[in-house]
């Protein structure tokens, strides 16, 4: 043992049992600080990394498939959309002739479910559209309600593409009868698609919900449906139809007798999707589509002189001799060779 190591032993002793205590403690006192500090830094590190706030395009929130109802709020400022009592209209029973074995049927008063929806040979746009317009009609007509409702309200849609009376296309069916005020679906044609800007949230749901209903889920529980209403209203063909469920905020009904059985929607699916969105509007008087469809001509008598003879052709004037180009060549001898081959 040297020198220096006798004279910490002899020290050491002298502190005592005391000394020893507060020895240790100023060492952890020491590494506690030490750990502080090293806690502030990391904070103000990872501080640094985070950066100022994002402005313009990077602020915003972004989602595929929603086309012109992006939602530029968040989604905390977005206030869920308003459920307008309704129903999904009335359309009259196709006008075809009923097959042969439907006059055997028993009356069936089960719920049948349907079969799954298959888009296996539509084309990327055919799919693309198809998901925009069935997110529509979910998010206004069961955005609030729970995952259920919201699958109810798109077997309905999807039973409609296959049943004979309808439009054989995803879009065709949730814009039918939008060119005027019967359309099936009232936010299609009564303005709620122009009252305020989506929720986020509440358009990420019902897209969720259309893809899987497109991509072959069924919702039991409606069977064959092809119309429901909401509590708040009694339609005039309630009575004529055959109720299959009540789910969230709507009851469900399909046809009596056959056009209302599993053998009834047979319709394949056309494909072809119709762009996303109301049809025009149609009942305008005949001369208002007129003058917006032919330009307009200013009469004669109108024309200030001026301007009376524009657009006639107008005849260049012969230039005078002095400006007549020069008959003589005026290429220097030296290159009037200049261009022939070399023999």
């Amino acid at each position: 043992m040297d020198a220096r190591a006798i004279i910490g032993w002899v020290r050491m002793r002298r502190l005592g049992k005391a000394g020893i205590v507060g020895l240790v403690a100023l060492i952890l006192a020491g590494v506690s600080a030490h750990a502080a500090i090293r806690a502030i830094v990391d904070q103000s590190a990872k501080a640094s990394r985070i950066g100022a706030a994002p402005v313009g395009y990077e602020s915003q929130d972004h989602f595929p498939g929603a086309a012109l109802l992006y939602a530029a709020e968040e989604e905390a400022a977005a206030p869920p959309p308003v459920q307008t009592p309704g129903a999904t209209g009335t359309i009259a029973l196709p006008d075809l002739p009923v097959p042969p074995e439907a006059a055997v049927l028993k009356p069936d008063t089960s719920i049948r479910p349907a079969a799954p929806f298959s888009m296996a040979r539509a084309s990327a746009v055919d799919r693309g559209r198809a998901l925009q317009c069935l997110t529509t009609a979910i998010y206004y007509e069961a955005a609030t309600e729970p995952d259920a409702g919201q699958q109810a309200v798109a077997q309905v849609i999807l039973n409609r593409v296959r049943h004979p009376a309808f439009p054989a296309t995803v879009c065709g069916v949730v814009f039918q009868g939008s060119e005027h005020a019967g359309c099936q679906f009232s936010f299609a044609c009564d303005g709620a698609m122009n009252r305020g800007t989506p929720s986020k949230a509440y358009w990420l749901r019902a897209m969720k919900v259309a893809a899987a209903a497109l991509n072959g889920h069924v919702m039991a529980e409606v069977g064959m449906a092809t119309h429901y209403h909401t509590y708040a209203v009694t339609p005039s063909w309630n009575r004529s139809l055959v109720m299959t469920a009540a789910i969230g905020a709507h009851f469900f009904h399909r046809w009596q007798g056959y056009w209302g059985t599993p053998a009834a929607f047979r319709q394949g699916y056309a494909g072809g999707e119709p762009v996303p969105g109301p049809h025009a509007r149609v009942g305008l008087p005949e001369t208002v589509v007129a003058a917006a469809s032919v330009a307009p001509i200013t009469a004669t008598a109108a024309i200030q002189p001026a301007y009376a003879q524009s657009g006639t052709p107008v005849v260049p004037a012969a230039k005078p001799a002095s400006e007549a180009l020069p008959g003589d060549s005026q290429i220097l001898d030296r290159w009037k060779d200049s261009g022939k081959p070399l023999r």
